[in-house]
């Protein structure tokens, strides 16, 4: 039996997907079992930006995981997976959840020298499933040529 907090869910999932609300496309987010392991890949920071202007563009994407801005217990019961990134610079003790599903992370500002962002992927619950650690450097930009 589906309970409206999970109609409620899928419908969420449908419109922020872009998607048209029918009953042939909500078996999509029904569970499937032994669905494989979510996974993040994430690539080195684009090095022309970051080169001349100091911007960490950091490319990254999922696989059996969908970046969506849902959150609370009955998003969790979707499939194929669903969440958000958890985002953290230089081992603060801050960080900020990505929900947008861009295919990158864009960090201006950074000061020069060594960095290191950890991007990981978290269920709607907060929960994380695994992550990936970056580490780049930022040059020192000569302020006359800006």
């Amino acid at each position: 039996m589906i309970t409206i907090a999970k109609v409620i869910a899928t419908a969420a999932l449908l419109l922020a997907a872009g998607r048209p609300i029918h009953a042939e496309t909500t078996t999509q987010f029904l569970p499937i079992k032994n669905e494989p392991a979510p996974k993040l890949v994430v690539d080195q920071p684009l090095a022309g930006p970051l080169a001349s202007r100091a911007v960490a563009i950091i490319p990254y994407r999922t696989e059996n995981f969908r970046i969506l801005p849902i959150f609370g217990a009955s998003a969790s019961d979707v499939s194929p997976r669903a969440g958000h990134l958890h985002v953290s610079i230089d081992e603060q003790p801050w960080r900020w959840a990505d929900a947008g599903g861009t295919g990158a992370i864009v960090l201006t500002a950074l000061p020069s020298g060594e960095h290191r962002v950890l991007i990981e992927m978290a269920t709607p619950e907060h929960e994380v499933l695994g992550g990936k650690v970056v580490k780049f450097t930022v040059p020192a930009i000569n302020s006359a040529h800006h």
